[in-house]
């Protein structure tokens, strides 16, 4: 018996037992469909954060610095500035107390539930952020120096505020001064949610402290390194000079990095996808033993068959192929429906989750499929050889 002659007998039986056939393969349908979506939204949701990493900027050390009756921030700040063969910008990163921002009738304090951000920076804020200019220009060195009332707006506040209007030259009332509007930074958040993000935004000259939040302490600050390299080093230094700074019982400080993090993030996201996989997989188990379950009863039913076919010379390398290749065809044919509802429940479950499209990778997909297929070896191996070695006397004599 060839092939092809095996694989149409195997059809044949799954199509006179229709009923049987599909609930034996629903097992495997559940199975695979389990794992495709998990795996896949715990890769969509790895992707989105990455994603969130990479607009932010990569290789940016953040540090922050306190010590009671101390102020370093300037000598911390200048420190920075020397480490110009690792860094390539740096930027006070400070927040300003000013939740409403009004422009004529809009008003950002009317909206409840939107997380407003105003940044105090310097000149090379976008540079240490990665933003880029859209519209005007940038704060510049004289901005800082003459605490020029100056502001430069993320899209989705410029958006909220203006519309469609040019918002360049206009000015906004930051608590109860007003500052003019110079540029608009690029957008370089594309997620759903309009009342979180981190284009709603605004950044102010730093030296404007004094003015909004009532003193000129700035303790953060972000530096952007020019390679990872440079971000080991500079990190290193920076811990270095602070230690040196700041004794334990006096204060504290923070130096950190966002790709130490990106790393853990990815890390975790991994090790999540492999267990979540694997719980997935337990439903694959359970559809596996039920294919096995459901080719000793075929295997039962085709005594007399198996008997009549070793009388007349069958061998045994055929009957298992035969069993084989119909608990591979059974598993396959469940392996690619639980694909498909795979397909479908990733896109439900990444619109609903995470408000993206989300679709399996061709690696998962293929996976899968070819999972399907050593399922059907692996379970169907025990009943195939279980048929072969019945020995044709006792077969025919079966009722």
């Amino acid at each position: 018996m060839n092939f092809k002659q095996a694989f149409k007998m195997s059809m044949q039986s799954i199509s006179s037992n229709k009923g049987r056939s599909f609930l034996t393969m629903l097992g495997i349908i559940i199975g695979v469909c389990a794992v495709v979506v998990m795996v896949s939204v715990l890769q969509g949701q790895n992707k989105q954060t990455m994603a969130q990493f990479e607009a932010m900027g990569t290789n940016r050390i953040t540090l922050s610095a306190s010590a009671w009756g101390l102020d370093i921030s300037q000598e911390l700040y200048d420190y920075c500035l020397s480490l110009s063969e690792f860094v390539e910008g740096v930027t006070p990163n400070g927040r300003a107390n000013a939740r409403s921002v009004k422009y004529r009738t809009m008003d950002t304090s009317n909206e409840e539930n939107m997380y407003l951000q105003m940044y105090l920076g310097g000149d090379q804020f976008s540079i240490c952020n990665n933003f880029a200019i859209a519209q005007g220009r940038d704060l510049s060195y004289m901005d800082i120096q003459t605490k020029n009332p100056v502001i430069v707006l993320g899209s989705k506040l410029k958006d909220y505020l203006f519309a469609y209007e040019n918002p360049i030259g206009k000015k906004l009332q930051i608590g109860g001064a007003y500052y003019t509007v110079i540029g608009v930074y690029e957008q370089k958040d594309f997620g759903g949610d309009e009342n979180w993000s981190m284009d709603l935004m605004g950044v102010l000259p730093y030296t404007l402290s004094q003015q909004i939040n009532g003193n000129n302490e700035i303790n953060e600050f972000t530096v952007k390194a020019k390679s990872s390299e440079a971000t080991l080093e500079a990190t290193t230094r920076l811990n270095g000079f602070l230690a040196t700074k700041i004794p334990s019982d006096y204060g504290h400080y923070y130096v950190g990095t966002d790709n130490t993090w990106m790393e853990q993030s990815e890390k975790s996201s991994k090790t999540m996808s492999y267990v979540g996989g694997a719980i997935a997989g337990i439903s694959l188990l359970v559809g596996g033993i039920g294919i096995m379950n459901i080719m000793l009863v075929t295997v039962t039913e085709r005594t007399r068959e198996i008997g009549i076919r070793k009388a007349i010379g069958g061998s045994r390398k055929s009957i298992i192929t035969q069993f084989l290749i119909e608990a591979c065809t059974l598993c396959f044919m469940g392996g690619i429906i639980g694909i498909l509802f795979g397909y479908l429940g990733t896109l439900i479950a990444g619109k609903l989750l995470m408000n993206m499209v989300i679709l399996p990778t061709v690696s998962i997909s293929v996976g899968a499929a070819m999972f399907s297929v050593a399922m059907g070896v692996g379970f169907g191996m025990y009943p195939a050889v279980k048929a072969s070695g019945l020995q044709p006397v006792d077969a025919l004599r079966a009722d």
